[in-house]
């Protein structure tokens, strides 16, 4: 599905018109036409915003290859009331821990940005690595792949919530791809 067609299920699921959505976002309706018609994106702080209306994540909305359902959950938290203990190395790891402490496995996950072929040889040319650094520096959430039974979902623990997203497919807790991102198996697990 494409993000257009995912915009356009997710605005009708919360019974926004193609003219209301435009309002809250302070667009044009042609413009929320003309991305739900695949002939254009929106900026980032549009896609923000669509995210909380639509009641779904960026990620979803942009991601082509079905890898995330629309099941996401998001539950506040204060990261710094959290300990860790056990096999959990830092206060992340602790909340993922205690959301999921029923679960048959938590992998903890390196995540890095999944650079176009532009980008690859400007980071190559330029110092190797930069890109993907300047990237970490502006998300330093922490990800896991959690197992449920026969489900997986996608874990973004922050200082202020915890998200989860079922994944429509199983991943190779080794290396999988979700839209722009790479996601990695750290050298420990949490269970």
């Amino acid at each position: 599905m494409t993000f257009g067609e995912k915009l356009k299920n997710a605005r009708k699921e919360v019974g926004l018109s193609q003219e209301q959505l435009a309002e809250k976002l302070s667009v044009s309706r042609s413009a929320v036409a003309k991305w739900e018609a695949g002939n254009g994106m929106p900026d980032v702080d549009n896609l923000k915003a669509m995210a909380v209306l639509l009641n779904t994540s960026i990620d979803y909305l942009l991601d082509e290859d079905e890898k995330i359902t629309f099941n996401e959950t998001i539950e506040p938290i204060e990261l710094e009331s959290f300990e860790k203990t056990g096999k959990c190395r830092d206060k992340k790891d602790a909340a993922a821990y205690w959301k999921y402490k029923d679960a048959d496995a938590i992998y903890p996950l390196i995540r890095s940005k999944k650079l176009s072929t532009k980008e690859f040889l400007l980071d190559l040319v330029t110092s190797w690595g930069v890109s993907q650094l300047a990237d970490y520096a502006n998300n330093m959430d922490g990800y896991y792949l959690v197992e449920k039974g026969s489900k997986q979902f996608l874990v973004r623990v922050s200082k202020d919530f915890i998200s989860s997203s079922e994944l429509a497919n199983r991943v190779d807790p080794k290396k999988f791809v979700i839209g722009n991102n790479v996601f990695k198996k750290t050298a420990y697990q949490l269970i």
